[in-house]
């Protein structure tokens, strides 16, 4: 299932070379350049504070775009490099490569989980502990999954979910060559705590139960 591309919009760039860049940033934009998929590359535009507010939402730099400039069609992008001023640490100037359906390329996809209520574990009051809520897949552009679903139905108190229980896309494949953990089902917290103590009865033995060191005369 293709996932949903987020809208990344920018504005065409006219001028072009160092003193148009140094004016898109005094009045509060962010230049940069469209590149890549057979076609001219193209200047643009970003207002600061939307890229600023990408940035630290994360993942940027993995994340695929649909980006949408005026009089230019809409076409899927990925940032290859952001620059930064060496003090200030803000963008100054972007890069985006323009992608083709069939593209293979590297991205992050969320981990949800269903059927909950058929799951033997939870019913018993045990705990879903994620330890990935997301996972970095090696996918096409033209077929990235909006979510990668782990189904609960079955599974008991103990059990792992690995990445082998999860149908991924077609071509779709992991960046981890091996079968790592997603969750566990644990035991409840008052469960555990008592067969601790339970553990912990049986490792005491009682003072009178121990036999009475006998006194040596001299």
């Amino acid at each position: 299932m293709a996932g949903q591309v987020p809208d990344f919009e920018a504005m065409l760039r006219t001028d072009t070379g160092k003193g148009a860049a140094r004016q898109a940033r005094r009045d509060g934009l962010v230049p940069g350049v469209v590149y890549g998929g057979g076609e001219d590359p193209i200047a643009i535009n970003v207002p600061f504070n939307v890229l600023l507010k990408r940035l630290k939402a994360g993942r940027f730099l993995s994340t695929l775009f649909n980006l949408k400039v005026e009089g230019h069609d809409d076409v899927r992008v990925i940032c290859r490099n952001v620059q930064r001023h060496i003090v200030k640490d803000l963008p100054t100037h972007l890069d985006f490569m323009r992608l083709k359906r069939t593209t293979k390329i590297n991205l992050f996809i969320g981990v949800e989980f269903i059927n909950e209520e058929d799951c033997p574990a939870l019913k018993e009051g045990g705990v879903l502990i994620p330890v990935r809520n997301e996972v970095e897949l090696i996918v096409t552009a033209g077929d990235i999954p909006e979510i990668l679903t782990v189904d609960l139905t079955g599974l008991e108190l103990g059990d792992t979910i690995t990445i082998s229980s999860i149908k991924l896309p077609a071509g779709a494949k992991t960046t981890i060559d091996r079968d790592f953990v997603i969750a566990n089902l644990q035991a409840p917290a008052a469960l555990t705590s008592a067969e601790d103590e339970d553990d912990n009865e049986e490792d005491v033995v009682e003072a009178d139960d121990v036999p009475a060191t006998e006194a040596k005369e001299d």
